[in-house]
């Protein structure tokens, strides 16, 4: 793909992501190649770096350090040999953002995942944000956003393969043991959990085997997977983070709800684009039908993340786990 075509397809999920439209068209414009985008994603981090370390204020400060998180993440989605590095700084950025903004921030970590708790020690509520196939928790921050404004915790995670933890582990199906962890870590005896991509996959899973889990929803999850069908740079993804070619085969295989979707008793809500057409990925459809309790919203004009129609979906999904975990209306 070329420097072009790689811009135009990562610009909703840049902007989505809270990327400025303007900024990341000056940013991408000068792209010679592919191979263009890790460094200059970096080079921009760091310009928002120095911009922090020159602030005359903290609150600007950790603005520019969001900033560059995000900057950092978007570099690692080049998956080149400098993915890792991004990963590294765009840990760094947020931890050091929320240190700043939120003194009450906590960083969570274990067995298998790492993360950051923000909102109140006595939120009513706990909502655990799982990322992707190649995404990250400093990818969803203005989903974590939505929903520390209804007054829940959030814990933003990475899990095996993903984020800061893919340099040192792997892609694994059975992300409700990992997730269990992270309940026992928190000490709360109930968690909404949201899943978004491939998250949605570890998510609606979860929800199926731990009983902890209250509430759910996925955006853009897959009910199942077919190696075969998969476009070649998804299998070339899924090699990397799951330890090689056979095991990523292995993984896609698992990928599969349709003997776990009944045994989800929690409320379901189910996000999908219309404009989400990957092959050999099968939407949610299914699992909303399926699951005891599932719904679904299809926004037509939507696409993978749906980051081109946030209004569409994020505050019916952060009003469905609000009114789920406390009782308090939609």
């Amino acid at each position: 793909m070329n420097a072009a075509d790689f811009t135009a397809a990562q610009w909703s999920r840049a902007t989505a992501a809270g990327i400025d439209p303007h900024e990341y068209q000056r940013v991408t414009d000068g792209l010679a190649g592919a191979a263009d985008w890790g460094p200059a994603m970096l080079r921009t981090g760091h310009t928002h770096l120095e911009r922090a370390h020159k602030a005359h204020s903290s609150r600007s400060a950790a603005g520019h350090l969001l900033t560059a998180a995000r900057w950092f993440h978007l570099a690692t989605l080049a998956h080149d040999g400098q993915a890792q590095r991004a990963a590294t700084e765009a840990d760094d950025a947020l931890g050091r953002a929320l240190t700043l903004l939120e003194p009450g921030a906590r960083r969570v970590s274990g067995e298998g995942f790492t993360g950051w708790l923000r909102g109140p020690a006595d939120a009513p509520g706990t909502v655990l944000v799982v990322p992707g196939l190649d995404s990250a928790k400093e990818e969803f921050l203005d989903l974590a956003s939505a929903l520390l404004a209804r007054g829940l915790a959030v814990f933003a995670m990475d899990g095996p393969g993903q984020g800061v933890l893919a340099a040192t582990t792997t892609l694994r199906p059975d992300y409700e043991r990992v997730v269990g962890r992270v309940v026992d870590a928190l000490g709360v005896a109930r968690i909404g959990v949201v899943g978004l991509s491939l998250g949605g996959y570890f998510a609606a899973r979860t929800a199926a085997l731990e009983p902890r889990v209250a509430a759910v929803a996925t955006v853009s999850g897959p009910f199942r997977l077919d190696w075969r069908q998969l476009p070649a740079p998804v299998r070339h993804i899924m090699a990397r983070r799951a330890g090689g070619r056979d095991a990523a085969r292995d993984f896609a295989r698992q990928v599969d709800l349709t003997a776990l979707a009944p045994r989800i008793a929690a409320p379901l809500l189910v996000v999908d684009g219309g404009q989400d057409v990957i092959p050999g990925v099968t939407d949610g459809e299914p699992l909303a039908r399926t699951a005891p309790r599932g719904t679904y919203l299809a926004v037509p004009h939507g696409d993978h993340l749906l980051g081109n129609a946030r209004p569409d979906w994020l505050p019916r999904l952060a009003d469905h786990m609000t009114h789920t975990l406390t009782g308090a209306p939609a």
